[in-house]
This record gives structure tokens, sequence and C-alpha cells, in this order.
């Protein structure tokens, strides 16, 4: 037990691919969708052993604990200064204008980690100087509409979060454009013939192929040729990747807010109990039927029937209306479980970091931006054990993994009377996310990318 997290496949590739690049200080992040962060803040954290634990006070989010703000790049001012509000490109101190205009093209929808990772990935392109004008690709069905667009709008290069939903509709512009791969992609669309033929003919245009790692259990690698093969999907075999494939773990960072209280947060749980004595689990998810948020009300139940000071809350948006009204019902005649609906980014971390453990009990998962966002915060995770989440989560080192409700139980209560366990568990999660989630490595992946597409303006 113990020990080192092991080795990152999709680090290595980014190391093996991406030259080095300088580091910048970090910025503080902005406000982001539940549970996701979108920018990054270089900070003291308190200790494992100082966060909130049964017995002791609050730990409290001063502003003690934070350092100072940072400086950040050309992109320092709030989003309502941003170049894209402006409607022109950043102007760099001599006045020079200091990048591109950029189409970025994803689907938006609330309360989805491609809406977060949209809006992450526009900070960091709008943060090197480049003018990124996110659109909805729901909103522009046909390629005329995105020619019109490109025109009005005198756009030089594009991007797309999704090769199929976003991707076909940049063939044939004449501007050099990237794909960013997302979950539909190599779990839906690739197996449907018409679109896996579209896909292939996007790829084939596309100057450049950015497989998230959020992803990369999929992923083989072979490094003699840094060809990047998807075991399920040939697109990326073919001649015409070669060359353009990058693959980026997924960047992570948390900032709690300062002035969370942890007693209205139990108190809006409707949880009646001294603060000292609790032990908080957090299951953080849209009530939508693939997070499976009721997946451990009755162990719950009984075990808050044995020691009434642990309880499980779930925290998040109504994304299905239908099933929110199910779990709204289960919950209410369930003992020992609770229900929250969407918190700001900010509480919700200043929560996640409040709280005993964090739970993770999906169906299918890509990589769960709650999970690593807890072992940065150096909370405990326990994760269903689907692959997209035992990518992350090695059991007994990073976190634990349960395979089915009484399982979870088990480790669960181990984990409540084994501080030793929690204390490991903590620190190789620290170290993990640090390694390989890195924010501004992210940050300069994307940026490298850009000046890629940059080099195809006007060939």
């Amino acid at each position: 037990m113990g020990g080192n997290p092991g080795a990152d496949p999709v680090g290595a590739v980014s190391r093996l691919v991406l030259p080095p690049a300088p580091r910048a200080p970090e910025p503080r992040s902005r406000t982001g969708e539940c549970g996701r962060g979108l920018g990054s803040g270089g900070r003291d954290r308190p200790s494992a052993t100082a966060r909130r634990r049964p017995g002791s006070r609050p730990v409290p989010f001063s502003g003690s604990s934070v350092s100072p703000p940072l400086p950040l790049g050309p992109r320092s001012r709030p989003r309502a200064w941003s170049a894209a509000a402006a409607g022109g490109p950043w102007l760099g101190p001599g006045g020079d204008s200091g990048g591109m205009r950029l189409l970025f093209l994803a689907v938006l929808r609330r309360h989805t980690g491609n809406a977060v990772t949209a809006e992450r990935i526009r900070d960091h392109l709008e943060a090197a100087g480049h003018v990124c004008l996110l659109k909805d690709a729901c909103d522009l069905e046909s390629p005329s509409e995105i020619a019109h667009l490109i025109e009005a709008e005198n756009l030089e290069a594009a991007l797309a979060l999704h090769l199929y939903r976003g991707g076909r509709l940049l063939r044939g512009h004449g501007i050099p454009f990237g794909i960013i791969f997302g979950g539909t992609d190599l779990n839906e669309d690739v197996n449907h013939r018409e679109k896996n033929e579209v896909m292939g003919k996007v790829l084939e245009e596309a100057s450049v192929h950015m497989y998230s790692s959020k992803f990369f259990w999929k992923l083989k690698c072979r490094k003699q040729d840094r060809v990047h093969r998807l075991s399920h999907v040939p697109l990326a075999a073919q001649p015409h990747a070669r060359g353009k494939i990058y693959v980026q773990s997924q960047g992570v960072v948390t900032v709690p807010n300062a002035a969370f209280s942890w007693d209205t947060f139990l108190r809006r749980s409707g949880i009646n109990q001294s603060a000292d004595n609790l032990h908080i689990f957090l299951l953080v998810c849209g009530l939508r039927q693939v997070k499976d948020p009721l997946y451990l009300v009755d162990v719950f139940s009984e075990w808050h029937r044995e020691e009434p000071n642990v309880y499980m809350v779930i925290a998040g948006p109504a994304v299905d209306p239908v099933f929110t009204r199910e779990v709204k019902a289960r919950v209410k005649r369930t003992a020992g479980v609770r229900l929250l609906g969407e918190m700001p980014q900010e509480d919700l971390h200043a929560a996640l970091k409040n709280c005993f453990a964090v739970v993770n009990s999906s169906v299918s998962e890509g990589m769960s931006a709650a999970i690593l966002e807890a072992m940065d915060l150096e909370v405990p995770v326990l994760a269903r054990n689907i692959p997209g989440n035992a990518a992350v989560v090695k059991h007994e080192v990073t976190g634990l993994l349960f395979s089915d409700p009484q399982e979870f139980a088990q480790l669960a209560r181990r984990l409540v009377r084994d501080p030793a366990l929690e204390k490991e568990i903590v620190a190789n999660g620290r170290e993990y996310v640090r390694r390989y989630h890195s924010w501004q490595a992210e940050r300069d992946t994307y940026q490298h990318l850009v000046r890629t597409l940059e080099r195809g303006v006007g060939e």
C-alpha cells in the first residue's frame, strides 16, 4: 500500500510530443460550472491533518491561507474586459495585435463537462492574446452559416470540441483548424458508419488532432513514430494523422470560497447535528441517470441508523427533470441522505474541502473533475470501479475503488476508522494531480497548438 501513484501514460506522451515551455505564474481561478475548475491558484494548502475532521473546529478559509494574487499573462483583466467581449484583438504594449481571431465550436449545454472544458480552453487561448469566438455547434447546423460567420468576423483559424459534432462544420472553408476529441466521438459516433466516414474526412483536412486525457484510458501509444492508436478507433492510425496528434492531461485547479460557512452548508442540507462529530460523504453530480446518484442510498441509510453522525450529501443541478423528481422522492424517504441543488464553483470547492470524503457512483465517466478536485484539495476519494475512474483512482494508492454498494460500505467504514490509510491516500492523490494534471501544462499545450494553426494561416 502507498508509494508512488505510478507513471501516467498521457503525461509521458505530453512530454514526448511537446517541447518544454517556460513556466509562467499560474493565475487565480474564474468562476465556472458546478465542480469544474477554470483557472488556477498558486496557494499554500493546509495539510491533510488540518482539514475538517470530526471533533475539530472547521478549517476557516481565510485570506491568510491563500497567497497574494499573482501577475497574469496578457489577459489579466476580468472577462468583462476581455478582448472577445470588446469585439477586437488584444493589443500588446506597443499597440500591435497579439494573436489571431479564432472560431471555437463546442456543444455548450449547461451542466456538462463539454461546456466547462470549452470555457477553460478559451481562457487559455485568450491569455495568449488571441480573440476566441466561442459558439454552440448546435446553433450552427450548416457549413454556409460557418462561412458567413468566418467572413463577418474576419476569423483566421478555428477549433472544434468533438470531431463529428463540431469538426464536420469546419471543412472546406480555407482556414486551418484543429480538432479536440470528445467522449461522444470515441464512445458512440465512431460506431456509426456514416458518422465514422465524415470523421475520417475531417481528420484528413484538420491541421491538428488533440486528445484530451479525459479519455486516455482508451489510448495506446507508439512512441517510435509518435502516432497514438485508439484501440477501437482506426482513424488515428491513418497516414494523414502522422505528426498531427497531441495528448494532454486535463488541467485541474481549485479555489475554495474564503467566505464559505460549513455550518450554513450543513443547515441547508437539513443536518442539525454538531459539526464537530460528523462524517459527511459528498457526491457531486448533475442529476441524470448516468451518474447513478441513488446507487448508495440504501447502504448509507443502514449505516446512518447505526451511526447517526454519518451522512451522504448529493450536490448538483437538476439536469434530467423526470429523473430529478425520482431522486428527490427517494431521498426524502431515506434516512442519512440529503440533496442540495447546484452550487457556485468556489462554494462547492469549499464544501469539498470540509467534507470527510468525496464519492463517485457513476455508471460511466471519461474523467471525473470532482475526483481530481478532491485530490487537489487533499480529500479522500471513493469511486465506483469503472474504467474512467480506475484510470485515476489507483486502489489504496490515490483512492478507494468499489464494485458494489456492500464493498463501498466496507471501504468507507475502514476509511473512517483508519487515519493512516486516509493520510496516505490523500498524500498520494495530491501528488498525482500536481504531477499529471497541471493547469499550466494544459495551457502551454493549447497555446502551442494554436501556434501550429497560426503557421498555417495564409498557406
